[in-house]
């Protein structure tokens, strides 16, 4: 936001002549906040899993949560999904609205198929492949990585092991990248 006042004001300078100070440049830039490197370790993803089966009351808590690690899709883009949108016999799912604005393929694994051909597909309010709100799967995660005493998982958490797991799987950055829809290699 600074950045982007200070622009302006320099701008309206050179542009278009106008004689005034930019007060921008007197004030302190905050620091960047360091990323996350969080992965899940050891067993702590079939301990999740268990925990979830055998507590929650949410029939989508699991398949969302796995869906994610699959494929690395966002909160938002998980629970916006429609099943128009799934192609379970291409193995892909069409993303058109993203974070950053551009549309994807997001490749299917096995997995992600098989996860997905077990739940119910649902026509026009339903049509959505995880009906489950925000809150609910806030909630939801967050209850069972308490009660299974994994510390500082989030939800996005599972973003990270999901790119991760891709580069593993011997994909280069750029694949990676576009399934993923970063725009920077950062």
């Amino acid at each position: 936001d600074l950045a982007l006042l200070s622009h302006v004001i320099n701008t309206a300078r050179r542009e278009w002549e106008i004689h005034i100070d930019n007060p921008i440049s007197l004030v302190r830039r905050p620091k960047c906040n360091k990323g996350r490197e969080r992965r899940l370790v050891n067993e702590e993803q079939d301990v999740l899993f268990n925990e979830i089966k055998s507590k929650s009351r949410n029939p989508y808590l699991l398949p969302v949560v796995q869906i994610a690690i699959e494929t690395g899709m966002r909160r938002g883009e998980l629970l916006g999904l429609e099943w128009s949108r799934v192609d379970l016999e291409r193995r892909v799912i069409r993303l058109i609205d993203t974070k950053n604005g551009d549309g994807r393929s997001v490749p299917l694994t096995l997995k992600a198929v098989e996860i997905l051909f077990s739940l119910p597909k649902r026509t026009g309010y339903e049509m959505l492949v995880f009906p489950i709100s925000a809150n609910a799967l806030k909630l939801g995660f967050q209850r069972a990585v308490e009660r299974s005493g994994i510390n500082d998982l989030r939800f996005h958490d599972l973003r990270h092991e999901a790119v991760s797991r891709f580069f593993e799987k011997g994909l280069n950055v750029m694949e990676v990248a576009s399934i993923s829809g970063h725009k920077t290699l950062q």
